[in-house]
């Protein structure tokens, strides 16, 4: 049984703060500072460029990829963290169409994150071939799925209402239509359990500095499944993931497997953070996590309901189809949530009117819940929200 109390203590929460939005920025894992500071003392410090090979620098990218891997059902050798989420959403898009020619149509929802909605419209504009991208509510998605259908692309998790897709039976109706199915991580790596082999996902990417804690700017990771790696023709070809990069050839030939999609320098001081998250989740049962997220979830919502009656709830009511995350709507929801952030209770907002919680166990527990809706009830109740310095936006919302 995974010691939640022993996995909070690994993190650096202020004091007074409840921190309920590690759907978006992870906290601080204690020992990411020391860690980082030695990389940065005894490996780029004395060791400057030779740290490519003497820290071995250049492995990290597969290393950490192995230890995700191991936390979202990936084969070994078939996930690699490197650049951005939405490099990593462009080159699986790109080579699931490039291994799927004859179609045209790319299916996605309308809970999509938008910057992967962005990623596809970029990509089949460019590509100017005829793609269709097909934008559907998250519940017709299955029904849209038929033999025009190139590549279903979905986030698991919705990231303003928490409604969990099925990745097994979509990814299967998607094989069975001829289609291969891309998945987006971002709202369930390290927030409840993914079986990327088991569900048979074609690709798969996620990024490291939510759930994960990699901290911010951390890098992305990407899963190729492996009947796909050897054949899987990366968009992005990057110096990194060329099968010879000090050959120095004019001509690009792809790596081995998972290394082709590799594109820049690997970011070796956020990777070495990551590391110290991921021995954090060494500690940890993904299972354990998400009953626990469960709980507090449901715990959460009772409590609101009970005490909150002007918020409406957002989020599936059934945890079986929501990820780790509460939602609820309030038609100043951007001034309700900055008058909790005033009061030390750290969530986000998403438009429209969206109040938006997440439910991290490793370092969230029910005294925090019961915190956390003790001060929202106050807000609401007293109008609290109903400030001029809460109603003017920030950059980050």
């Amino acid at each position: 049984m995974t010691d939640f109390a022993a996995t909070k203590a690994m993190f650096h929460l202020p004091e007074g703060v409840i921190y309920l939005d590690g759907n978006s920025l992870g906290p601080l894992p204690r020992a990411a500072t020391a860690h980082v500071g030695q990389a940065m003392e005894a490996e780029w410090g004395q060791r400057l460029i030779t740290g490519w090979n003497k820290a071995g620098w250049m492995a990290l990218p597969t290393q950490l990829g192995d230890r995700i891997g191991a936390l979202i059902g990936a084969e070994p050798g078939h996930v690699v963290v490197g650049d951005t989420l939405s490099i990593k959403v462009y080159q699986a898009l790109a080579s699931a169409l490039q291994l799927n020619p004859d179609r045209r149509v790319v299916l996605t929802d309308n809970g999509n994150f938008p910057s992967d909605i962005y990623m596809a419209e970029g990509l089949l504009q460019m590509l100017d071939k005829g793609y269709e991208l097909k934008v559907v509510a998250p519940e017709a998605v299955a029904g849209h799925i038929d033999d025009t259908v190139a590549v279903l692309m979905l986030t698991e998790v919705d990231y303003r209402t928490g409604r969990w897709h099925d990745m097994k039976a979509l990814t299967a109706l998607a094989h069975d239509a001829g289609a291969l199915a891309v998945w987006d991580l971002a709202h369930t790596a390290g927030a409840v359990p993914v079986d990327l082999s088991g569900a048979g996902a074609d690709f798969a990417v996620g990024c490291t500095y939510k759930y994960l804690n990699g901290g911010p700017g951390a890098p992305a990771f990407i899963y190729v499944a492996p009947r796909h790696a050897g054949r899987a023709v990366p968009a992005l070809s990057g110096w990194l993931g060329h099968e010879a990069p000090f050959a120095f050839d004019l001509d690009y030939r792809p790596g081995a497997g998972i290394e082709r999609m590799r594109v820049g320098t690997p970011p070796v001081l956020q990777i070495r953070a990551l590391e110290t998250a991921m021995d954090i989740w060494d500690m940890a049962d993904i299972n354990d996590v998400r009953a626990r997220s469960v709980e507090l979830c449901d715990l959460f919502i009772a409590e609101v309901e009970a005490a909150c009656p002007d918020l409406t709830l957002n989020t599936p009511r059934d945890a079986a189809r929501r990820g780790s995350q509460v939602s609820f709507r309030h038609s100043e929801g951007y001034a309700v949530m900055q008058a909790l952030i005033a009061r030390g209770v750290i969530g986000d907002f998403r438009a429209p009117d969206n109040l938006r919680f997440g439910f991290t166990p490793l370092y969230i527990d029910e005294a925090d819940v019961h915190g956390a809706v003790r001060i929202l009830a106050d807000i609401l109740t007293n109008r609290l929200w109903d400030r001029p310095e809460y109603k003017v936006r920030a950059a980050v919302t």
